[in-house]
């Protein structure tokens, strides 16, 4: 199904805010060389939950940003009405996910490549399975 455009123009007003708190929070947080951007966001039919999916770069350090901001999620959200309260009457529950398509295209770059050859290293057909 879909989406109705307000759900698109939330999903985009609730994008831009979320950016600059996130980077701004990593930033104070003293956590220099780490980049966060916001990739999607996808607001439910009754606009009562975003999730939000999030690219972190090093990708190293994304599991534990993840849970850092899941944790805070309630002054993220407190935060993120704040600046959006002439344009939205509720705030819908926000949900973080770590966007890993990135991670994903490169996995497949790699393959195309041929730096993965399963011919040469037969270990490797275990993990082109699918499951």
């Amino acid at each position: 199904m879909e989406e109705s455009q307000r759900q698109k123009k939330i999903a985009s007003v609730l994008q831009r805010d979320l950016v600059d708190i996130l980077q701004k929070a990593a930033t104070q947080g003293g956590m220099q060389g780490i980049l966060i951007s916001v990739s999607k966001v996808k607001v439910t039919v009754d606009l009562s939950v975003a999730k939000v999916y999030l690219s972190i770069f090093p990708n190293n350090k994304a599991k534990e940003l993840i849970l850092g901001i899941r944790s805070n999620a309630p002054l993220i959200k407190h935060e993120l009405a704040q600046r959006t309260k002439n344009q939205l009457r509720r705030m819908p529950q926000l949900e973080f996910f770590v966007d890993d398509s990135l991670e994903y295209i490169d996995k497949i770059e790699k393959s195309l490549k041929g730096s993965d050859n399963p011919i040469s290293d037969p270990n490797l057909l275990d993990k082109r399975k699918k499951s």
